[in-house]
């Protein structure tokens, strides 16, 4: 991997860690679900970014699948995967796994 593709993904992870940390300061604060919503929307992209990098060539491997599995164990703490499903489709496809 070269440097520009590992500074690229440090700065998403960056990204990621700055608005989980917004996230939780907002919800102590208890302050508008609306910016809530807004940061939780960016970092939902961001992670999907990161993850698509993750898992393209020529940095796809299992080392790599396994850091994508931290990132989401650690910025989507599940409770039950489950209760996280409310597509009818993904529903489908968690059932069969």
């Amino acid at each position: 991997m070269k440097k520009a593709e590992i500074y690229k993904l440090m700065d998403l992870i960056e990204d990621v860690k700055k608005l989980d940390e917004l996230i939780s300061l907002h919800r102590q604060a208890d302050t508008s679900d609306f910016m809530i919503s807004q940061y939780e929307a960016k970092k939902t992209k961001l992670m999907g970014i990161l993850i698509d990098e993750l898992a393209s060539p020529p940095v796809q491997s299992t080392q790599s699948y396994l850091l994508i599995k931290m990132l989401l164990n650690k910025y989507y703490p599940a409770k039950s995967e489950l209760d996280y499903i409310v597509d009818s489709d993904i529903s489908k496809l968690a059932a069969a796994i």
